[in-house]
């Protein structure tokens, strides 16, 4: 069974959108992530990622806005031969982006489920919010790796369900707290 990992940044009031203020994003907070000093090792989460990381999911929107800038961005270089698949009902198959390796599209998150059953090892969520809370709800996330910024943005999506929805227990696996205020959370679900 493959592990399926949500990764992001995440603000402390549980935002997501907009963290690098790039084109297309539109949240008025956008570009939060520049607001707090860098720091290399409060960023090397991402980096460690790669070594575990065997494919990447996105929604649609996700899909969208981050293959086009990652294609050409030498950070993202290794992600480039990875599998990927877009969990989309509406994408059409033309419209997946040339020069960005295979990509796959699944239309269900019974789709999601029986990727998770075949062999492989881990699948990393960026971005995605909806497409999280989705599969958080039919059980399918396996584990978080956020790094959460010190800043409250007040609205935007967030990762977690706003529902009334049963109890979930989540175990910490690792845990930093960096000098300008990010911490790095690390958490299996169950």
């Amino acid at each position: 069974m493959r592990d399926l990992v949500y990764t992001g940044f995440m603000s402390l009031d549980g935002v997501l959108d907009s963290p690098g203020g790039g084109a297309g994003e539109e949240h008025r907070g956008k570009g939060w992530v520049g607001s707090v000093e860098f720091l290399p090792e409060a960023f090397a989460l991402k980096g460690e990622e790669l070594a575990d990381t065997t494919a990447l999911m996105f929604g649609r929107r996700s899909n969208e806005a981050f293959a086009p800038f990652w294609r050409e961005s030498n950070d993202h270089a290794s992600y480039k031969g990875l599998p990927k698949y877009v969990v989309s009902g509406t994408l059409a198959d033309d419209a997946l982006l040339d020069g960005w390796g295979p990509t796959t599209i699944l239309r269900s998150t019974d789709d999601v489920a029986a990727l998770k059953k075949s062999d492989g090892g881990a699948i990393f969520i960026h971005g995605s919010a909806e497409l999280a809370r989705r599969l958080a709800a039919a059980g399918l996330i396996d584990r978080y790796n956020l790094l959460v910024f010190p800043v409250l943005l007040g609205a935007g999506k967030g990762l977690f369900s706003r529902a009334d929805e049963t109890k979930q227990a989540l175990r910490l696996r690792e845990s930093a707290a960096y000098p300008n205020g990010v911490l790095k959370l690390i958490y299996d679900v169950g």
